[in-house]
C-alpha cells in the first residue's frame, strides 16, 4: 500500500516537474502506476469529471482499500483469539462465549461487506465483477427489505446507514448478553 502510495506520488512529482518522460525512472514509473490510474481516470470520466485528479483519488483508494483490509483481518483476528480465550479458560459459560465472539465476528465481517459493497458502486464496478456480485448477494437480505421500507431522500439511498444502524445495536446486544464478562476487544 504504502509502496503504490509512493509511486503514484512520484509520477506526480514527474509530471509536475515535466521531466523527461524518456528516462529509464519515467518509464517504470508510469509503467507501474498505469493500471491503476486508468481505471480511476475512466471512471472519473463516467462522473465527467478532470481526470488530473486521478492520482489524487487513486491515493484516497488505495488508502481506503488498506483500510478496509486492515479492519478485515483485524475483526477475523478478534474473532480467532476470543475463541481460542474462550476455549482456554475452562469457564463454564465458554460454549455461550465462543457462540458470541462468532457471532460478533460475523456482524463485524457483514457491516464492512456492506460498506465494501457501497464502496464499489461509488467507484462504478460492474455486477460482472466476481467479488461485487459476491457483496450484492450477501448484503441483499439486509439492504433490500430496508431499500423498499425507506424511500430514498433526494438521490441518496439511506437503507445503508440503517443496516448500519441495526448490525451497531446487534453487536451491542452480543457484546452485552453473549459476552458479558468476556472481554469483546483484542487488538
Amino acid at each position: 500500500m504504502v509502496a503504490a502510495i509512493v509511486l503514484i506520488v512520484l509520477r506526480s512529482v514527474f509530471n509536475y516537474m515535466q521531466a523527461n518522460p524518456f528516462t529509464w525512472s519515467a518509464i517504470n514509473l508510469r509503467r507501474a502506476t498505469e493500471p491503476v490510474l486508468v481505471r480511476v481516470r475512466a471512471v472519473l470520466r463516467g462522473f465527467r469529471l478532470d481526470p488530473k485528479v486521478a492520482p489524487f483519488i487513486a491515493v484516497i483508494l488505495i488508502l481506503l482499500a488498506g483500510y478496509m483490509v486492515i479492519l478485515v483481518v483485524g475483526s477475523v483476528l478478534n474473532t480467532i483469539a476470543g475463541v481460542i480465550f474462550a476455549l482456554s479458560a475452562r469457564h463454564p459459560g465458554a460454549i455461550v462465549a465462543i457462540i458470541g465472539y462468532l457471532v460478533f465476528g460475523f456482524l463485524g465481517l457483514y457491516t464492512l461487506a456492506i460498506f465494501a459493497r457501497i464502496i464499489f458502486t461509488w467507484v462504478g464496478a460492474s455486477y460482472a465483477n466476481r467479488f461485487l456480485r459476491f457483496l450484492f448477494h450477501a448484503t441483499e437480505p439486509l439492504l433490500g427489505p430496508l431499500r423498499r421500507r425507506i424511500p430514498p431522500v433526494g438521490m441518496f439511498d439511506i437503507s445503508p446507514i440503517v443496516a448500519f444502524l441495526i448490525l451497531w445495536v446487534c453487536k451491542a446486544a452480543v457484546a452485552s448478553t453473549l459476552l458479558r464478562g468476556w472481554p469483546v476487544e483484542f487488538f
